[in-house]
């Protein structure tokens, strides 16, 4: 278990993808992911600049976003980093 151990821009960014993989609200996103409004601006318009994330439909909640195809792509490849690291067990590094 990582104690007192803050996370690497690249697992922020695989926390904010798998949440997205079917569509989610910027509340749903900021909580899942357990950041501040100005951290999730920050990371969205950056996923978003990167084609990784798409804004969607208004509705309820007003705005989704949805992983693009490549997210997808990077989603997987990030998740084989860290099984190939043995990250995805509870290490401490």
């Amino acid at each position: 278990m990582r104690v007192n151990r803050r996370r690497s821009d690249i697992e922020i960014i695989a926390e904010m993808l798998k949440v997205g993989e079917n569509g989610a609200g910027k509340t749903e996103i900021m909580y899942s992911v357990n950041m501040s409004y100005r951290q999730i601006q920050k990371y969205l318009g950056y996923l978003m600049a990167q084609g990784f994330i798409d804004q969607m439909k208004m509705g309820n909640p007003s705005v989704t976003y949805q992983v693009t195809d490549s997210g997808l792509k990077l989603l997987e490849l990030l998740n084989r980093i860290e099984e190939m690291l043995g990250l995805d067990e509870q290490t401490n590094l």
